[in-house]
């Protein structure tokens, strides 16, 4: 199974709006230099954080088309958009990312939270299992929009 990189979005602290960066340094046991979670600075540092997120683009599109709900330009509140691969099938793995590697670590249901900082029906749109997931950083290094997604184990 081997998906590729979209888009990747990151934010210095919770509920700011998440920006569109072109290159990402998955840092060795944080998270996403520059990202909210890494810098402690996140809604949900120290209790139930994530080090990085990801989302699938399919689930972007089918909350769009079943919803009417655009979370095109992070609305999601997710880090990386993938294309390609099936998120969930990703539990128990390890996977290169760019030059990371990164390892399965918990589905990433939605909460209330993001729907007061977004819009209404958010928190039901990302529920249904398209919410994205949570990975932990195994080796740090580079990720950029198109690197592969290669699953190692």
């Amino acid at each position: 199974m081997e998906g590729v990189v979209e888009e990747i979005y990151i934010t210095d602290r919770g509920s700011a709006p998440m920006n569109r960066v072109h290159e990402v340094k998955a840092v060795t046991g944080g998270g996403l230099e520059g990202d909210r979670y890494h810098l402690g600075t996140g809604y949900w540092a120290g209790y139930d954080q994530c080090a990085v997120t990801m989302i699938s683009l399919e689930d972007i599109e089918e909350i769009a088309a079943t919803t009417g709900i655009s979370i095109t330009n992070g609305e999601h509140r997710r880090n990386i958009i993938t294309k390609g691969v099936s998120l969930l099938d990703l539990a128990g793995s390890r996977f290169r990312v760019g030059e990371a590697i990164l390892e399965y670590d918990q589905p990433r249901p939605p909460c209330r939270y993001i729907q007061s900082i977004t819009e209404p029906g958010m928190t039901k749109a990302l529920g249904r299992n398209r919410g994205g997931i949570c990975v932990r950083v195994i080796e740090g290094g580079a990720i950029k929009p198109g690197d592969p997604i290669t699953v190692l184990n």
